[in-house]
Order: C-alpha cells, then sequence, then structure tokens
C-alpha cells in the first residue's frame, strides 16, 4: 500500500496488551511511505520494546516527559509541532479520561495536549471498561472535539471476557490514518443525512416506533464532515452525540422529517437516506391518555393506520443532478427484497442489511451490508464496525456515483 505524498506520523503507544501488535502497524505506516515517530507511556514499554519499535520506523523513540537529551529544544513539544498525524494505539481507558479531561502527566498526554495535528485513537480495553458510563462519556467528548475513533472490535479479549474492546488491527487502523491523512474530498459539496426512526404519536404517552438507534446513519454524516463536506443531519429522536463538524436538525415523526428534508435539499449534492421512517402512522392522534378502564372488559384497542409519505421515493423521482442513497432493512430474502425497493424508489444505490442477524443492524455497532446497484451488481461486504461500513459507502459514492460532477 503505497501512496504518493510521505507524511509525519506519531504513534503514540499506552500501557495495553494490544501493543504488541503496534510493530505491525509502524512497520506497515512505513511501507506506505511515511516517516513514523513512536512516543511510549512508562507503562507502553513493559508490552513492546522501545528498541524493536526504533528498529522498524528508523526514528528515535522517545518515552521520558523531561529527557535530558531532548530538552534544549523543548523536545515534547518540537515532536507535537513535527506531528501531521497522531495515532494512539493502543489506547486504554485511563488514556482516554486524561485525554478528555486535558490532563498531561506524561509526554503521550502532553503530546496529545500540545499537538495541532490530527488525532486518530484506537481504543483497547476490557468490555465493561470500555461500556462503562464514564468511558462512553469520554469518548462521545472527544469525538465531539474532532477525535476520530478506529475500532474497537468485539471479539475475544486478553483478560478472558468475549465482547467489545479488542484493539483494531494494524491494517483497519493503517486504512483509518490514510483516510485521515487524505486531502478532503468532498469539500464544497454538501450533503444530507437522514438517521434513527420516527416516532409516531397515538396519544399524549404513546407512539409507535421502531428499534432503530441512528448509528449508522450518524456514522454517514461523521465520515462524510470528514471528508470535507457540509454535512446537515436530520434524526429521529436519539441520544447519540453530533458528530463533529455535523449540523444536527432532530425530528419525531415522518412528516417532520419529510418537512426539514425538503426543506435542506437545494443545498445538498448527495443525500443518504439512512434513516428507519415509519411506513404508517395512526389517523387520529388522541389528546388524552388512552386507558384500559375505560373499555369493557373484553373490549379491545383498534387503531386505524394511515401511509406515511415516501422520503426516499419522493426525492429520488424529482433529484436532478443529486447523488441518492438509500437504505432498506430487511429481515428475509434480503437481496430480493432489496432490488425490488430500489426499482421502487429509483435511488442511484441501495444499501441493505439484514436486521434479523444478532450481531449487525439495529442498536449495535456493526453492520453487515449489501450494496445492490440499479444495473444488477450485487457487492456483499462483511462483518464491520458501522464507522468501517460508512468509510466503504463513501468510497463508493465518490468512485461510481460522483465521478466528475461538480
Amino acid at each position: 500500500m503505497g501512496t504518493s505524498e510521505q507524511r509525519r506520523i506519531v504513534v503514540a503507544v499506552t500501557g495495553g496488551i494490544a501493543a504488541y501488535k503496534i510493530p505491525e502497524l509502524v512497520r506497515g505506516l512505513g511501507r506506505a511511505g511515511h516517516r513514523v515517530r513512536c512516543a511510549l507511556t512508562p507503562e507502553a514499554a513493559h508490552f513492546v520494546s522501545p528498541l524493536v519499535l526504533q528498529t522498524l520506523s528508523g526514528e528515535p523513540v522517545r518515552s521520558q516527559l523531561l529527557d535530558p537529551g531532548e530538552e534544549g529544544s523543548i523536545g515534547h513539544i518540537d515532536l507535537a509541532d513535527w506531528a501531521e498525524l497522531v495515532v494512539v494505539a493502543p489506547a486504554t481507558a485511563n488514556v482516554l479520561a486524561r485525554m478528555c479531561h486535558g490532563i498531561a502527566d506524561d509526554l503521550v498526554t502532553t503530546l496529545l495536549l500540545a499537538t495541532r495535528a490530527p488525532v486518530l485513537v484506537a481504543p483497547a480495553m476490557n468490555v465493561n471498561m470500555w461500556n462503562h458510563p464514564a468511558t462512553r462519556d469520554n469518548v462521545a467528548a472527544l469525538r465531539e472535539r474532532g477525535v476520530r475513533m478506529v475500532g474497537p472490535e468485539t471479539g475475544e479479549l486478553a483478560c478472558g471476557w468475549e465482547g467489545e474492546g479488542r484493539m483494531a488491527e494494524p491494517a483497519a487502523i493503517l486504512e483509518a490514518a490514510e483516510r485521515c491523512l487524505r486531502a478532503p474530498s468532498l469539500r464544497g459539496r454538501g450533503v444530507l443525512v437522514t438517521a434513527g426512526g420516527t416516532v409516531e404519536p397515538i396519544d399524549s404517552v404513546r407512539s409507535l416506533t421502531n428499534r432503530s438507534s441512528g448509528k449508522m446513519g450518524f456514522a454517514v454524516a461523521a465520515e462524510a464532515a470528514l471528508r470535507g463536506a457540509s454535512v446537515t443531519l436530520v434524526a429521529g429522536p436519539s441520544h447519540l452525540p453530533t458528530p463533529a463538524g455535523v449540523r444536527r436538525i432532530d425530528v419525531e415523526t415522518a412528516l417532520e422529517m419529510r418537512d426539514a428534508v425538503l426543506r435542506e435539499l437545494p443545498d445538498a449534492s448527495v443525500v443518504v437516506k439512512a434513516a428507519a421512517v415509519a411506513d404508517f402512522r395512526p389517523r387520529v392522534v388522541h389528546e388524552r391518555k388512552l386507558k384500559k378502564e375505560d373499555l369493557a372488559p373484553d373490549q379491545g384497542l383498534t387503531l386505524e393506520l394511515v401511509r406515511n409519505p415516501d422520503i426516499l421515493e419522493e426525492i429520488s423521482r424529482d433529484r436532478g443532478d443529486r447523488v441518492v442513497v438509500g437504505f432498506a432493512a430487511e429481515t428475509h430474502d434480503v437481496v430480493e427484497a432489496a432490488r425490488r425497493k430500489l426499482a421502487r424508489k429509483g435511488c442511484d444505490l441501495l444499501v441493505a442489511n439484514d436486521v434479523s442477524r444478532g450481531d449487525a443492524g439495529f442498536d449495535v455497532d456493526e453492520n453487515a451490508v449489501t450494496f445492490v446497484w440499479p444495473g444488477g451488481e450485487v457487492e456483499e461486504l462483511p462483518l464491520l464496525s458501522k464507522a468501517q461500513v460508512a468509510g466503504q459507502l463513501w468510497d463508493r459514492i465518490e468512485k461510481r456515483l460522483l465521478g466528475g460532477r461538480e
């Protein structure tokens, strides 16, 4: 994997068992043509040899904040200024917390506070640590500030637990680093993304909705912003943080989402409809709570539903020069159902995902999708993180749909 331009990358290694994989990452970055310097926390040196990293990078390895041999020029600031990208791998829960709160008590955290370069983080820790509210809050805050994440992956952990927390493989980190260094390919383009499920009220306290968390659509919006687009995200109810660089519009119902999409459409050259929009809504919305004691003991409740507008079909029909991508959540006959939907909607690409799988789809961090094209081509992706799926999607939008369009 070669690049046309050599870039300067600092690999900051913290004290996790996954540090044993870092020599492979350093070798890969070097083979891609980059200059690599490594900075270690004191704990990291227990897991990976500084000598190995120095040999592979061909550059001195720093591990001390106050190094008498370097501080004549304030070496840790020189390292921060030298970097065009800082990759933190593995990133422990401890270092994520210190990054979030601006603590600079060793070389790595001081470097991270001082650098103006983009920062890419590869978290690695026990599944319970990753899922702890404190870690989740720290990660959300870092994302808000523009820190980019790759992983963690799900699998067997060094501690014996099974679950999310494995550091992304070096090849995935390398791919993410290349994306960070890439010129902003979507600069100057307006992108409109919808995400999450809609909520259709029945009465003052009840509603019809679905299980969509919005994670896929939020990942699509985040990736577009990383590539330099001017991104508007129309989101159904969701507690997910707004991705860095994204303008967010919150809606509840399908009608509200349609209004927001049509209002924002003139400024968008690409529309990605990842939202799970309700097909139906109650014809009558009751102002007060419907109580079962108001009914006879053997009397049921009948709801009359009416169709919601088909937003994807509507904007595909009148899209002009816009690129329109739709999503389809299916439970069986995924590809055939997606082909029928693509023909019915008339969009440029349909992304189908099997939400019956336990390891992908709604409210998880991974997805297994299939790209279905109007010409009949079907492209199935393996199980990937939703951020990786978003990257794959934008690669195809840029290469196969945008082409030379302006």
